[in-house]
């Protein structure tokens, strides 16, 4: 069994909850769902601001467990609004480049804060 390592980050939010903000054991790493909450505790109003955020803070945790964008091999993407899908779907593309994901995209009727209306979790193989 190979050694897990939970990692809570000092440079991301922190958590809301009892979980850490990524987990690696072996060479599989799975970040926990990131959402945009400023450090300072801020939360844009804009989906795609909310999801840059959200990025940054996903990408941050992937880098601490060792990894990279293209060893990430699926996201789990959750929406309040379902429309919002081709507003954020830019800066996945973005992002992502041409390594592709597995991905599921569901609208949920809420997230952790009434203000948030994007998060992202996602999991990696590293090479």
């Amino acid at each position: 069994m190979p050694e897990i390592e939970r990692l809570l980050l000092d440079n991301l939010p922190a958590p809301v909850s009892h979980y850490c903000h990524v987990v690696r054991a072996g060479d599989r790493v799975w970040v926990s769902g990131m959402v945009g909450i400023r450090k300072d505790g801020s939360i844009p109003e804009d989906v795609v601001d909310q999801f840059e955020v959200a990025m940054d803070w996903l990408d941050r945790a992937l880098r601490a467990a060792g990894g990279l964008p293209e060893h990430i091999v699926k996201v789990q993407v959750f929406l309040t609004d379902i429309n919002d899908r081709a507003k954020i779907n830019p800066l996945r593309q973005d992002y992502f480049g041409k390594h592709r994901p597995a991905s599921t995209l569901v609208e949920v009727s809420a997230l952790i804060t009434p203000q948030l209306k994007v998060e992202i979790e996602a999991e990696a193989i590293l090479g």
